[in-house]
């Protein structure tokens, strides 16, 4: 007596890839166990991790962080490239526009109530190729390395706040009688010396001999005071700015750093504008 072979019920599932329906893979990720087609594999110490599984895990890891806070970023320092970028581009346009974009942005202690922003764009502008060129060269030396190791978020209100600062002291000292009060200032110098304060401070918080910086701030100190048109005052300016911030930043305790930075960075800011406030109403 024979008996009837049953039909089959169903058929074996073919295993796609989750990403790309549309793709066969029988490669499984080694940590959630679903198929990944050849686009969404990732080499893991053990087989492959499916891109999914991979960017999950690098959400979950904290970001390296340098000695002094910075997030530890491969590549270029984006921002200092940037500013280089803004200031040849405006110097640029300096040349196609005449007087014409000066005008608009430079600062001088006399417009500084009318139009405040001026505080700040006339860091971004320069008075020749000589002076772009040395504030720029600077300015790559020294935030190439206090980019990466402040971060990028310190490192940008390091230097606005230390161009801003430049400009405050121009108003402090200057004479509201005299020519002082209507000379015009351009040029990211204020900034600059704002960045050498910070790597000074960043050098002794490391450890390492800061004899180097204190020379090279001190020669470009007293540049301002040798050689005509330079406004001496937005180099001590930038630098004092400079230097509480670095302060503030270097050693802040390693538990309460962003914290410490951030009230550090909201007390200058607060600091420069009363200051400012302040002078201006004595006039």
């Amino acid at each position: 007596m024979s008996h009837p072979v049953p039909e089959p019920t169903g058929t074996t599932e073919v295993p796609v890839c989750p990403r790309h329906p549309d793709t066969v893979s029988y490669v499984r990720c080694q940590r959630c166990g679903r198929p990944a087609c050849p686009q969404c594999q990732r080499p893991a110490a053990v087989g492959v991790q499916c891109v999914d599984c991979v960017n999950d895990a690098a959400r979950r890891t904290p970001p390296v962080r340098t000695v002094l806070g910075g997030r530890a970023r491969g590549g270029r320092p984006v921002v200092t490239l940037t500013i280089i970028g803004l200031c040849v581009a405006l110097y640029l346009l300096q040349q196609v526009l005449g007087t014409a974009l000066t005008a608009r942005l430079v600062f001088a202690p006399a417009v500084g109530t009318v139009e405040p922003y001026r505080f700040l764009t006339s860091a971004f502008l320069h008075g020749g190729v000589l002076h772009l060129a040395l504030n720029m060269y600077a300015l790559w030396i020294v935030g190439s390395v206090l980019e990466p190791a402040l971060g990028r978020w310190r490192y940008i209100a390091l230097y606005l706040l230390s161009a801003v600062g430049g400009s405050v002291t121009v108003v402090l000292l200057a004479d509201p009688s005299g020519l002082s009060w209507v000379t015009q200032v351009v040029g990211a110098s204020g900034a600059v010396f704002g960045l050498f304060a910070a790597i000074f401070f960043v050098l002794r918080r490391l450890g390492r001999d800061a004899t180097q910086i204190v020379v090279l701030i001190g020669l470009n100190f007293a540049l301002g005071f040798l050689v005509p048109n330079i406004a001496w005052q937005a180099h001590l300016g930038g630098a004092v700015t400079g230097a509480l911030l670095a302060a503030a930043y270097v050693y802040a305790p390693r538990q309460r750093r962003t914290l410490v930075s951030v009230l550090a960075t909201v007390a200058v800011g607060v600091l420069l504008v009363a200051v400012t406030v302040l002078r201006y109403a004595s006039v």
